[in-house]
Order: structure tokens, then C-alpha cells, then sequence
């Protein structure tokens, strides 16, 4: 991997409960000390399955949410020391892709307008240069320079999720957390998108954290991968890697759901047994342990937190996980 441009240690996100009646109910631990790095020119993919927490890491780490705790340097300035100023200032050097493009679009405001606001705020541009900048940035993710005059509502999926990365680029940011771009689109618009982000990043040497839930999509895209689950990192490593030879558990169990292109390779579908645990009451020890399927599960897995450790290229949060990716 090269220099880290986005380094993210011990990162803790709980939401406390508001409201008369609600004062006395324990945190929801949305993210509890989750540590990765994402290099200059990177794709992270962070996947898990809905209320893992993936998403509050995204949003934590650009501070669209104030942080419970841990530290993230980008670019060798910590973000979550940063003052409110400060912090404008770098603004545009991160930004965010949302999954729903239609509710992060203002109605009232024609795609044109939309993408210049950054522009403005920024002070990127002199104001009769910026029509040409926003038509640029159309072309540039595939739309025609006339629709700058048109709203969201006029527009499909697809081109929606343009718009709001048309947005995104307008700053000139080199990282942008993807917050599961494509998981609201159509499986052919979600293949042109994915072409699109993968011609940015080599043209613009874009860094992304790329929050997914899909793994055929993060296949595609990502170098590395980091596998969550209730609000911690169980895996992470380089993506074939991980998906050739998981190790944890969990991480077998969604890959194995994963639909096989030619009926002849069809494997054994792991279904997990029980409800995803509470994220305000979690398990002690492995968070995976009251769901986990390992033959060499016992006491220790309901008691002691198992740390990641090297496994082959990977990293693995599991006390019986092998090199191998088998169970020992």
C-alpha cells in the first residue's frame, strides 16, 4: 500500500438515547474501536450487513457526526482536533457520495446550482467561469452540459448518483467516502457507476472509502477490503484475499451468500442462526459468538475479546480463525 493519505485509529461513535423516558438506556455502540489505514489512490471497501456500523464510520471520519472517541489524521492533520474553521479549510479535500442521490439534492435548486455551490462556498472559481466548470463536471461524469438548467426530479436513479459525485468533484477532493453508491440502482446502472468512480480515481488519483454491502461490488472496485460486524472490524485484508480465503466465520457466511454466475458452481449457503445482536447491549467476549458456527467455539469466545492478528495477508478478529481460512 503506498503513504496513507487517511489514517483512522480506535474510532468510537455511541449514540446516546434522548427523551424523557429514555435517559437511563444504554448507548448504542455504533462503531467501538475500529482502526484501519486507506493509501493514496486506494479503494477501502467497509462491508457488513445493515446496522454494522459501516455507515456512522464514514460519516464519523469526515465529522458530518462528532466522534465519541479515537483519532483520524488526514493528510497529517487530525480531524478531530480540529477547530470549526479549520476544518472548513479542509473541507473540500474530503467529501461524500450519499446512496440515496435524490434525497441529498436539493429540490428547489436546478443541477446547475447544485454543483456550483461548492464552487461559491470555496471561492474555487470566478463567478463567470463557473457555468463552464459545471459543464465540465457534467461531461466529465457522462451527462449532457444542457441538463444544468433541469432539477433532480427530472432526472433517473442513475443519473442522480452523477450528479451527486459531479458535486462531489467540484471541490477537487482527493478522498471521498462512498456511502454505498449503487445499492439503490438498477444491476446495469450500478455497473456504469462503478466504471465511472474507477475512471475518476485513475484520472484524478482519487482515495475512497467504499461503504458497500454487496461483496460481487467490492470486487470490482476495491483493493482492500475490511469485513465489520456490530460496530467492529472482524477482517480486513487485500480483497482477493479475502474473498478467496476468509477467515473469520462471519465473513464466510456473507460470501457465501453471494449468488455464483454458473449453476454447476453452486456452494453451501451458511445460514447464520439468531437475530443480529442489540448494538446498545452487545456481546461480551467475540460479538459474533452467539451466532458463530466455528466447530471449535467454547468459554473463551463469550469471554475474552479476540484482537486481530495476522492470518496469511489478512487480519483476522477470531480466537480459532486459521491461515488456512478452514476452521482448525
Amino acid at each position: 500500500m503506498s503513504a496513507p493519505i487517511l489514517t483512522v485509529t480506535d474510532l468510537v461513535k455511541h449514540y446516546h438515547a434522548t427523551g424523557l423516558f429514555n435517559r437511563s438506556a444504554p448507548p448504542v455502540q455504533a462503531v467501538d474501536g475500529v482502526s484501519f489505514e486507506i493509501g493514496q489512490g486506494e479503494t477501502l471497501a467497509l462491508v457488513g450487513e445493515s446496522g454494522c456500523g459501516k455507515s456512522s464510520v464514514g460519516r464519523t471520519i469526515i465529522r458530518l457526526q462528532e466522534p465519541t472517541s479515537g483519532k483520524a489524521v488526514f493528510e497529517g492533520q487530525d480531524l478531530f482536533a480540529l477547530d470549526h474553521g479549520a476544518l472548513r479549510l479542509l473541507r473540500r479535500r474530503m467529501q461524500i457520495i450519499f446512496q440515496d442521490p435524490y434525497g441529498s439534492l436539493n429540490p428547489r435548486m436546478t443541477i446547475g446550482d447544485a454543483i456550483a455551490e461548492g464552487l461559491e462556498i470555496h471561492r474555487l472559481a470566478p463567478k463567470a467561469e463557473i457555468p463552464r466548470r459545471v459543464a465540465g463536471l457534467l461531461e466529465e461524469v457522462g451527462l449532457d452540459p444542457a441538463f444544468a438548467k433541469r432539477y433532480p426530479h427530472e432526472f433517473s436513479g442513475g443519473q442522480r448518483q452523477r450528479i451527486g459525485i459531479a458535486r462531489a468533484l467540484a471541490v477537487e477532493p482527493v478522498f471521498i467516502v462512498c456511502d454505498e453508491p449503487v445499492s439503490a440502482l438498477d444491476v446495469s446502472v450500478q455497473a456504469q457507476v462503478l466504471n465511472l468512480l474507477m475512471n475518476l480515481q485513475q484520472r484524478r488519483g482519487l482515495s475512497y472509502l467504499f461503504i458497500a454491502h454487496d461483496l460481487a461490488v467490492v470486487r470490482q472496485i476495491a483493493q482492500r477490503v475490511a469485513v465489520m460486524y456490530l460496530g467492529r472490524i472482524v477482517e480486513i485484508g487485500p480483497t482477493e484475499e479475502v474473498l478467496a480465503r476468509p477467515r473469520h466465520p462471519y465473513t464466510q457466511a456473507l460470501l457465501s451468500a453471494v449468488p455464483e454466475p454458473s449453476p454447476s458452481d453452486q456452494k453451501v449457503r451458511i445460514v447464520l442462526k439468531g437475530d443480529l445482536p442489540s448494538p446498545s447491549r452487545p456481546p461480551s467476549g467475540c460479538r459474533f459468538n452467539t451466532r458463530c458456527f466455528h466447530p471449535s467455539r467454547d468459554s473463551r469466545c463469550t469471554t475474552e475479546v479476540p484482537e486481530l492478528r495476522r492470518l496469511g495477508a489478512s487480519l483476522a478478529a477470531c480466537h480459532y480463525a486459521s491461515d488456512s481460512g478452514a476452521p482448525e
